[in-house]
């Protein structure tokens, strides 16, 4: 079973092989909460997010088809629907509730080679960006996706994405450098 691909994992669980879905979600939950919470930068956020992502995989099964992308393609466009939705309750909510304090959590994350300062550094100037190039990096150079699943998730041109990540990562470089 461990070399199932993706895909075939998911046609199991969409034909009622529920239990299959733990292949996947051991595949992908790190993936999954780390792409939450460079969105969010916030670890009790991204854990509900990544819960509730794989609750959507679990309850969208029979709208999977590999022959519309892969099954990366298809869980990061759920993720990234699943992060819209929480960005329009959290505006509804702070429009409800004025003067909302909000304590996010600092997670870090220990890598070789790098010290905890370089990644400060690049978590402010990730923060720097606009939601959209910091999505396309996060999704490109953390998630692994590649420029045509992003092109078709975003219903953008191919070229149209290869721009926006070159402007992306040029206005990264300058924000990290800047520090």
């Amino acid at each position: 079973m461990a070399g199932l691909t993706d895909e075939k994992i998911m046609y199991k669980v969409r034909d009622g092989e529920l239990a299959e879905l733990k292949q996947l979600f051991d595949r992908y939950n790190v993936p999954v909460y780390n792409f939450f919470l460079r969105l969010t930068a916030e670890a009790a956020i991204s854990e509900d997010l990544t819960q509730s992502l794989f609750y959507r995989i679990l309850r969208y099964r029979n709208s999977f088809n590999a022959a519309a992308g892969s099954f990366k393609s298809w869980m990061y466009q759920m993720a990234r629907n699943l992060h819209a939705d929480y960005c329009r309750e959290k505006l509804r909510l702070s429009e409800v509730i004025k003067n909302v304090h909000e304590y996010p959590e600092d997670v870090l994350e220990k890598e070789e080679g790098f010290k905890e300062h370089d990644f400060e550094q690049l978590k402010k100037a990730m923060a720097g960006l606009g939601p959209v190039d910091r999505e396309l990096i996060v999704l490109s150079r953390y998630e692994g996706l590649k420029y045509a699943e992003i092109a078709k998730m975003k219903s953008m041109s191919l070229s149209a994405v290869k721009v926006q990540i070159h402007r992306a990562l040029k206005e990264l470089r300058l924000l990290y450098f800047k520090q």
